[in-house]
């Protein structure tokens, strides 16, 4: 009973309050009132696909009605161990970050988990934002945690998105979607993959997440051409808005399977379900 308690005051759409664990956030994230006009991007520039071959493919087909849930990564770990890239600008440029209490990896995991939840909404997705409410949170197994939230809601047969942005290079290894370990792959998985690239599903021995249910999306590289678009506050806006595109659209077509349900040349899903219950943040 508490722990349930406990779950449904840490369960929120988007927009949670998260005053109690900091200042208000800087200027930056003002209204667009004090922002410059944004100017549209010539094209959307992710950088590379991750090079690591995954060997899998997501067949299942999913109903039309599946929720959708989706989370910012590291939103619950900042300040700790796990709690995201910093990206290039601020890492090896010395450029101020985003938002002072935050990694700027986090800063752009919800805005772009904003964006994808209000495109999918307009476009008809039973989809919905989630956020843990607090910055840091100690214990994985704490039940407002993106963790825990998603074992609870996968179990529930929800799909749960994580979004995230890869290290600048050579940490870094691109675009990709890591896709969940405790159930069968989906066309959800596999639109997702064909948009952005496909990570081996056991990468790094299987993540944290993905044996909570998690897919894990990373949208890119934060550095480059991508990183400058999302700094700029001249295409910021655009920038966000074309990458929220890109992730409704293979949302979309991977609910309305449409997408091939045969695999690329040489590929097999040979990944084990599992169950594993490890909080090893390094193996997430």
């Amino acid at each position: 009973m508490i722990l349930s308690t406990a779950f449904s005051l840490g369960v929120s759409l988007l927009g949670q309050a998260t005053s109690a664990e900091a200042p208000s956030p800087p200027a930056i994230e003002s209204p667009s009132r004090t922002a410059p006009a944004q100017s549209p991007i010539a094209e959307l520039n992710t950088g590379p696909r991750t090079r690591l071959r995954g060997n899998w493919v997501g067949r299942q087909p999913v109903s039309p009605s599946l929720k959708i849930v989706v989370m910012a990564g590291h939103a619950d770990s900042q300040g700790m161990h796990g709690s995201g890239t910093p990206g290039a600008a601020v890492d090896q440029r010395g450029e101020a970050p985003m938002d002072p209490r935050m990694r700027d990896e986090l800063f752009w995991n919800r805005k772009v988990r904003d964006a994808v939840v209000a495109l999918s909404k307009q476009k008809g997705l039973n989809i919905i934002g989630y956020d843990p409410g607090a910055l840091s949170i100690a214990k994985a197994s704490d039940p407002r945690t993106n963790w825990s939230v998603a074992r609870r809601l996968s179990r529930q047969g929800n799909y749960i998105l994580e979004i995230h942005f890869d290290a600048y290079s050579p940490h870094g290894y691109g675009s990709g979607l890591i896709p969940a370990l405790n159930r069968n792959l989906n066309r959800v998985d596999e639109s997702l993959a064909l948009s952005f690239g496909r990570f081996p599903r056991l990468f790094r021995g299987g993540l944290g997440g993905p044996r909570r249910g998690i897919s894990i999306l990373e949208i890119g590289m934060l550095e480059g051409i991508l990183e400058a678009n999302l700094r700029n506050p001249k295409t910021r806006e655009a920038t966000i808005q074309a990458i929220a595109l890109q992730v409704t659209d293979a949302l979309m077509l991977g609910v309305r399977g449409k997408t091939s349900s045969n695999p690329p040349p040489g590929v097999v899903d040979n990944a084990p379900l599992t169950s594993n219950p490890q909080t090893n943040s390094e193996v997430e």
